[in-house]
């Protein structure tokens, strides 16, 4: 159960970037940004739980431990660059999708580099909090113009609130991007200075 909740994370991708391509490229209804929504959070709810139920039916696995990060990576990933490509991502905020990316990048490789050396780099605390935000922001941004015009006909006094939060937070979450992919890198090169010394 736990590793087809994973797989259904990795399923939700092609939805949620055909929804939000759909109606951004080919000009669809706003209403299927929402659907991108709902979509990616129910993707988002699959990754707490397979890791919930992983522990308490003890059925956590080597294929669950690496696949987990993997389907993050390439559901956060994926949505990036779709909100950039219909331009609810544009200029400084570019700049935190790139940390974004190439910190997943960079962990990735390190990740890879240190199992060979039958090293485990295990997750933080913090770094789950940094996932948990992207996500959070992620979802603020696929709602963008929906959200957008749906608390505008509440109030008109209010401006673009919902795309603007997603702005902020995802600028926020580069800033813990940095600090994690920062750690994560001194701890990936003190086993490499050891290795390097042997």
């Amino acid at each position: 159960m736990p590793n087809i909740l994973t797989y259904t994370r990795i399923a939700a991708i092609p939805v949620v970037v055909g929804c939000i391509y759909a109606q951004s490229v080919w000009q669809y209804p706003l209403w299927l940004r929402w659907v991108a929504v709902a979509v990616f959070i129910a993707a988002g709810i699959t990754d707490y739980l397979d890791g919930h139920f992983a522990r308490i039916w003890n059925q956590q696995s080597a294929f669950g431990r690496m696949l987990d990060p993997i389907a993050d990576k390439l559901l956060v990933a994926s949505c990036l660059l779709m909100l950039a490509a219909d331009s609810t991502i544009q200029n400084w905020s570019l700049w935190a999708a790139i940390v974004i990316l190439c910190r997943e990048i960079l962990v990735s490789g390190l990740r890879e580099y240190l199992a060979a050396l039958r090293v485990s780099v295990p997750v933080t605390k913090v770094a789950k909090w940094k996932t948990t935000m992207q996500l959070v922001a992620i979802g603020f941004l696929l709602a963008g113009e929906a959200g957008d015009t749906a608390v505008a006909q509440i109030s008109t006094a209010v401006g673009p609130i919902v795309s603007g939060i997603g702005i902020w937070l995802l600028g926020l979450s580069a800033v813990f991007t940095i600090y994690t992919g920062y750690d994560y890198f001194r701890a990936g090169i003190h086993h490499l200075i050891e290795e390097d010394s042997r």
